[in-house]
């Protein structure tokens, strides 16, 4: 008996030192990322004290520091957690990078080519501009190429410049009214989670610096203007008032989406004009209001996104206004919009192609109407997003009725 307790004091004494060396590798590891060697194990007390540390008493006999003891809770008894010259890499270290493997995949998620190819100074312009978000300038362009094909002569295709033009436009004016929107909207923009890192409302941009590149835009946007007749240029520069209004709406009106619709149209009627010189009302209005009732359709879908957020900050929209009767007033606004888009290839005198695409433009908007799940801000973001294959259809049948009348 007296003999065991000798052995276990023995023990203790070589315990004790080894540790201590333990602990100290524990310290640097945690301090530094470089690779640590091996520790000499030919003595077996050490390879064992490795194994099994003893926790009792530590904090009392080493002054063990609370970063230390933490690491020491999460140690695993048998697992190689040393790394090795032969890089050998322990398990926490796996998790870790698996953890932040997924952080960056989800950071990676939220950057755009914008990031990516974009010189640093000019990206939170580009992103005012919304310039990595297309579908604005999709839904803002079709009803003007719906309008300059329209309006092209039966049995000819329609006059690409003039549609290369307005899809340039397109694209400006829509930036051009994302920067009104942000300036207006930078107190409200921040206390809505899907816009407060928009860049003026997160502080990227100053105020300033917005209405210059406003300055900027609109510039541009003249320039294309210019090159049209003096009818359309009068017609063009009067939307304006539209563009410039619209972002107060929703502080009045639960209508805001109507008013987006009056002003996003309004190439409806410019497209028109731009190749014939005046407006034929029996074509172009039928053609205008189908653009207006397809926006109500498609915006009160997006609406339904920001609705709780809208409630806290007091602004309005058609989606707190139908509220559980949105899909109701949706497919009303739907049939309207299929019914207009009818009477004015009808009155235009169009080919047969024109109603078999417009079928199908039908069935695209009524699977929107239909499996939308208007709780699920994805599947509302991605119902929105379809709406550009609603103007692709619309645009193929006018092309193909025009060629083949």
């Amino acid at each position: 008996m007296a003999s065991f307790r000798v052995t276990c004091a023995a023990s203790r004494s070589l315990l004790r030192p080894s540790l201590s060396s333990s602990l100290s590798i524990f310290s640097s590891s945690q301090s530094s990322s470089t690779t640590i060697t091996n520790p000499d194990f030919s003595n077996v007390f050490t390879r064992l004290s490795h194994l099994f540390p003893d926790y009792e008493n530590s904090r009392d006999h080493f002054k063990v520091s609370k970063q230390n003891l933490s690491f020491l809770s999460h140690f695993r008894p048998g697992i190689a957690w040393i790394s090795t010259s032969s890089g050998v890499a322990d398990s926490s270290n796996k998790s870790d990078q698996q953890r932040s493997s997924n952080n960056n995949k989800n950071v990676a998620e939220v950057r755009s080519w914008i990031d990516v190819y974009l010189p640093r100074g000019i990206q939170s312009y580009a992103k005012l501009a919304r310039l990595d978000k297309p579908i604005g300038t999709w839904l803002l362009a079709w009803p003007c190429m719906w309008s300059i094909t329209l309006a092209s002569t039966p049995g000819h295709l329609p006059d690409f410049k003039m549609m290369a033009l307005f899809g340039s436009g397109a694209l400006l004016l829509r930036g051009a009214g994302c920067t009104i929107n942000d300036l207006l909207d930078r107190d409200i923009d921040t206390m809505v989670e899907r816009t407060k890192l928009r860049p003026i409302a997160s502080g990227l941009l100053t105020p300033f610096q917005g209405i210059c590149f406003l300055g900027f835009q609109l510039l541009l946007g003249l320039g294309i203007l210019l090159q049209l007749n003096n009818y359309s240029r009068v017609l063009g520069a009067s939307s304006l008032l539209l563009v410039f209004s619209y972002p107060l709406m929703k502080r009045y009106t639960f209508w805001p989406q109507a008013y987006l619709g009056l002003t996003f149209n309004w190439g409806a009627l410019l497209g028109w004009s731009a190749v014939k010189g005046s407006l034929d009302p029996s074509i172009v209005f039928p053609l205008y209001f189908s653009g207006v009732l397809w926006t109500l359709v498609y915006d009160t879908i997006y609406a339904h996104q920001d609705k709780e957020d809208d409630i806290k900050v007091g602004v309005k929209s058609t989606a707190l206004r139908f509220g559980d009767s949105t899909k109701e007033w949706t497919a009303g606004f739907g049939i309207a919009c299929i019914s207009s888009l009818a009477l004015s290839g009808f009155n235009a005198d169009i080919g047969w192609p024109y109603y078999a695409f417009l079928a199908a433009a039908s069935g695209q908007l009524a699977w929107q109407i239909w499996t939308v799940n208007l709780t699920c801000r994805a599947d509302c973001n991605r119902k929105f997003v379809s709406n550009k294959w609603f103007g692709a259809l619309i645009f193929s049948g006018i092309l193909f009725g025009r060629v083949y009348s």
